[in-house]
């Protein structure tokens, strides 16, 4: 990726969770060509470790951290230390999330355990662990990967998702409420983007959600979407960005 410095972004040091695939690699890569270092956090190390590859190979810098989103000691671990390898943090990116489709009928709760601990759960815990130090330095920006399924409800089959990037989207403007003066926040709610979460269902609901990505836009949208909340002046807050394909109806 070319490289273009952003004064905005340049020199912060952004986390990004889910930051191994996808939207959260689209956004590493693109943050650290203007300027920022980027700590890319997930399950697959590996994945990870391409990522930074390619980073530093387009002169950006950037480190990779194993991270399981629903255990909370580990959140609270990866903060600590991209803190002591960066020496401070700026932005947190909470991008990890799941999204199976099924039918509330079919009963799946180990379905709707998963998507509790990692898109809300997870939210939470990536907030835990960064707003005491952001409240201490006055400065930081929270932000929080929610869906256009978390203004509207994806049904049928969306809708424990939908219940729970409601709350992400909620906890987002509750917090920008609370801690506003001193932490930026920014809910980011996608449409159809071309990534691994439509992967995450599997049945009879397959079919529909595939033929509904069709349409999808590329992860790098929203990846242009976060680096505009992440550069704008310390006096402006992007608190809610919404973004879909233009032949999206939903």
């Amino acid at each position: 990726m070319e490289k273009k410095m952003s004064e905005g972004i340049e020199g912060k040091i952004v986390l990004i969770t889910g930051g191994s695939t996808g939207l959260g690699a689209e956004t590493a890569k693109l943050l650290a060509a203007r300027g920022a270092h980027v700590a890319v956090a997930a399950r697959r190390k590996d994945r990870l470790n391409e990522v930074v590859a390619q980073i530093e190979q387009a002169g950006g810098m950037a480190r990779a951290y194993t991270l399981d989103v629903t255990d909370k000691a580990q959140v609270e671990a990866v903060v600590d230390a991209v803190v002591t390898d960066f020496g401070r943090l700026d932005v947190l990116v909470n991008n990890a999330g799941l999204m199976p489709i099924r039918p509330m009928s079919e009963v799946n709760t180990g379905e709707w355990d998963q998507m509790i601990d990692v898109n809300l759960k997870g939210v939470l815990y990536g907030i835990a662990s960064v707003l005491p130090r952001f409240l201490a330095q006055e400065s930081g920006h929270i932000i929080n990967l929610s869906s256009v399924a978390g203004i509207k409800v994806f049904a049928p089959g969306g809708t424990v998702y939908s219940g729970t990037k409601f709350a992400v989207s909620a906890i987002s403007e509750g917090l920008r409420q609370e801690v506003g003066a001193k932490v930026r926040v920014t809910s980011i709610e996608p449409g159809a983007v071309d990534s691994e979460l439509k992967h995450g269902t599997s049945g009879t609901a397959t079919e529909t959600v595939l033929d509904f990505y069709k349409e999808a836009i590329p992860a790098s949208s929203v990846a242009r979407a976060i680096a505009f909340a992440i550069e704008q002046p310390a006096d402006v807050d992007i608190n809610a960005i919404v973004l879909r394909p233009t032949s999206q109806q939903f």
